[in-house]
């Protein structure tokens, strides 16, 4: 297939869980404890059903033809209160906190730059003609106006969110 015929599409895996024929960009799902800052359980991140959903997904990915999964990290960066526990705080219908508004804090990192590099190596090597970027994250504008300089054709699906910076839409050949 020549190259003028080539596509690439660069899926943000927390972004979107879907399976298509893609570049996937995830974190591995976390695996250690923590303690709960109220009632001091110990939550094992690796038991939970989060952690076994996350993992077939990606096992799964990785099995099917024309997908390269890439890996970051997960890292627990403590506790913070949860949104429907603020909600009901805010509206005065709840008036203490309870262990089960206390949520871990999780960042995934490193998932960014990966998707960055093969946008950059992508263009550099003229492996693909155009690329979708499936994301709504806008670190990725310095790396979509690399491919655009490089000549190919950037496109932008942000799924329909309507929340996401404009820098990256404007970076973007074409916004689906």
């Amino acid at each position: 297939m020549p190259v003028s015929d080539r596509v690439a599409i660069l899926l943000d895996g927390e972004f979107v869980k879907k399976a298509l024929g893609v570049f996937y960009y995830t974190a591995e799902p976390l695996c250690r404890t923590a303690v709960h800052p109220l009632d001091a359980t110990v939550i094992d991140f690796a038991k939970t059903s989060v952690f076994r959903l996350n993992t077939r997904l990606i096992d799964a990915m990785e099995h099917e033809p024309d997908v390269a999964v890439r890996r970051g990290t997960l890292a627990h960066q403590g506790w913070e209160i949860g949104g429907a526990a603020i909600a009901e705080l805010l509206s005065r219908r709840k008036t203490n906190i309870v262990p089960k508004d206390v949520i871990p804090k999780i960042q995934q990192k490193g998932v960014d730059m990966r998707i960055g590099l093969d946008i950059a190596s992508l263009a550099l090597k003229r492996l693909v003609a155009a690329m979708v970027v499936v994301s709504g994250d806008a670190d990725l504008v310095p790396a979509m106006k690399l491919a655009r300089r490089e000549g190919l054709r950037v496109f932008l699906d942000t799924l329909g969110r309507t929340s996401v910076r404009s820098e990256l839409k404007v970076h973007a050949d074409r916004v689906l």
